[in-house]
C-alpha cells in the first residue's frame, strides 16, 4: 500500500484477518517493516505470493493483525515511532532517509530557497 493512497485493505493472512500494509514487495522490504511495526507493538504477518515466472525473486504481502490500523493515518497522525524516539516520517517509511527531517512539507524543490532561509 502506497501511503498516498489511505484505501483500507482487509485480507487474510496465514488463517488470520489482517490489514495489508504493503503487498508484492521484497524480502529487504518486509525485514524493515517487520521490524519498525513489531517495535511499535503491532503483531505482524507475511505471506509469500506465489511467482508469475520461474526463477523471479519471491514478492511478498505484509500486513497487521489490528484490522483498525491504516498506515498512512499512522504516519501522518505520527503515531509510529522509530527505535531513536522519533516520529516515522514519510521519508522514513519510503527508507528514502535514516534521519529525516520531521518537516517534510518543507522539502527544497529544484535548488529554490526556502522563505524562512
Amino acid at each position: 500500500m502506497a501511503i498516498n493512497n489511505a484505501k483500507h485493505i482487509v485480507s487474510e493472512i496465514e488463517g488470520v484477518r489482517c490489514t495489508v500494509v504493503e503487498s508484492d514487495t521484497s524480502l529487504e522490504r518486509v525485514a524493515f517493516l517487520r521490524d519498525l511495526l513489531e517495535f511499535n507493538n503491532l503483531e505482524v504477518k507475511e505471506m509469500q505470493n506465489p511467482s508469475e515466472t520461474p526463477g523471479e525473486e519471491p514478492k511478498y504481502t505484509i500486513g497487521v493483525t489490528n484490522l483498525l490500523f491504516n498506515p498512512v493515518f499512522a504516519i501522518y497522525e505520527r503515531q509510529l515511532n522509530t527505535r531513536e524516539g522519533a516520529p516515522v516520517t514519510p521519508g522514513y517509511w519510503k527508507q528514502e532517509c535514516v534521519e529525516c527531517d520531521p518537516r517534510y512539507w518543507m522539502k527544497r524543490k529544484s535548488g529554490k530557497k526556502l522563505a524562512r532561509e
